[in-house]
């Protein structure tokens, strides 16, 4: 699964960086084409001709070459890699990707990179469990980075705990196996909806929801990931969507959504409903700005078209309909009921409830619901191991079909 891909191998300055060396060897062995990026504290603890003899290309540490006057581009750096793996992360260079201080080749390349992103933090154990440090993880995990998490054993201060680098062998083994899954869609067309509908009261003034779309966009980057197609029909966000695979369509009401839902839908094998669909929506629309008058407004509201009921209806044999319900009550109940109005194939619930999940958050804690009752609960994790998840389910269920 790693025959000619493009690796680039991220090393900083810990001691754990003796171990890069044999990391590259691993690459190397198993058909990848490497390049190095070093830290320049790194260099302290590894030299940079071991690594160019052995991955058979100079080493990139600055942004420039000052004796040749040759200038090395982050950007070129990011766009040639199918993987960056960064190992070992120390705390210093983990802060820094978090917070996005650009201030070597290393971090800027990160920064620049459209690649799905590795890392492999070591340090000492007090350092690890650090409140500062944690957050940072939680941080570059939320924005689709994948930690390889570290060991425990003995560390380099002497004492034992969790933070000593993972092995060579396991990080290769890390991510042959998210190779190994990435073109799975191949040939697959997909919708997508996402974040919230408004429902214009005035030109100034709309009913909606506080939906973010960040586990929308997350459900439709991983489905490019796999190899599908992506129609992604979003509500208004904050959040854009600009790898290949993957055509925005942006609307704003209800209605709209379900016009471009019912256009799109009978071209793809699978659907998935994320968006936060307003339910009502005003029975008239104010042309200028409603001016305040007395001590009550009064706006009659009229249902909106149901988008899930109506795919659910046009579903064909061997297509594809998932949906999503967030509860404040009655969770399952309320969610058995919507898989049977709706046709779903299966229902990813979620509870107001469950602290870090929801809207405007980075997390959230799932459980798949299935027609016949059986559901498979998820502990809280970030929303781009959420799409994963979901993903790996509709897989599993295009292969049954």
């Amino acid at each position: 699964m790693l025959k000619d891909k493009k690796i680039l191998l991220g090393i900083t300055g810990g001691i754990a960086a003796y171990k890069s060396v044999y990391l590259l060897r691993e690459f190397v062995r198993s058909g990848a084409q490497v390049r190095v990026i070093m830290t320049p504290m790194a260099r302290e603890f590894v030299g940079p001709l071991t690594l160019a003899t052995l991955s058979h290309h100079p080493v990139y540490i600055d942004f420039f070459d000052h004796t040749t006057g040759q200038w090395f581009s982050h950007v070129d750096l990011g766009l040639w890699a199918d993987a960056f793996v960064i190992a070992p992360l120390t705390a210093n260079t983990m802060a820094k990707m978090a917070y996005g201080q650009a201030d070597n080749l290393l971090v800027t390349t990160y920064l620049s990179a459209r690649c799905p992103v590795f890392v492999a933090p070591a340090m000492d154990l007090d350092m690890y469990r650090h409140p500062a440090v944690q957050q940072n993880m939680k941080i570059l995990a939320s924005r689709g980075v994948h930690i390889i998490e570290p060991a425990e054993g003995e560390l380099a201060s002497g004492l034992v705990g969790k933070g000593r680098m993972a092995e060579p062998g396991d990080i290769v083994a890390f991510i042959r196996d998210f190779f190994s899954t990435e073109q799975d869609l191949t040939g697959k067309k997909a919708l997508v909806t996402a974040g919230p509908t408004y429902e214009m009261i005035d030109p100034v003034r709309f009913i909606g929801n506080f939906s973010s779309g960040k586990m929308g966009f997350a459900i439709a980057r991983e489905l490019v990931r796999r190899g599908a197609q992506v129609f992604l029909i979003s509500g208004p966000t904050s959040l854009d969507a600009d790898e290949p695979g993957i055509d925005l369509i942006r609307v704003t009401s209800a209605r709209e959504m379900y016009e471009q839902a019912e256009k799109i839908f009978p071209q793809v094998d699978v659907a998935v409903l994320a968006a936060a669909v307003a339910d009502y929506r005003p029975a008239e629309q104010a042309h200028t700005k409603i001016k305040k008058t007395g001590d009550e407004l009064l706006v009659r509201l009229v249902k909106n078209p149901d988008i899930a009921a109506s795919l659910g209806q046009k579903k064909r044999p061997g297509q594809l309909l998932v949906g999503f319900a967030l509860e404040t009550d009655n969770e399952f109940t309320n969610a058995m009921e919507k898989i049977r109005k709706k046709n779903f194939d299966f229902i990813v619930l979620n509870s107001l409830r469950d602290k870090g999940a929801g809207f405007g958050v980075d997390t959230n804690k799932v459980s798949f619901i299935f027609p016949h009752g059986h559901r498979k609960d998820f502990p809280l994790k970030s929303k781009t191991k959420v799409a994963q998840d979901i993903v790996n389910q509709i897989v599993q269920l295009l292969n049954s079909k």
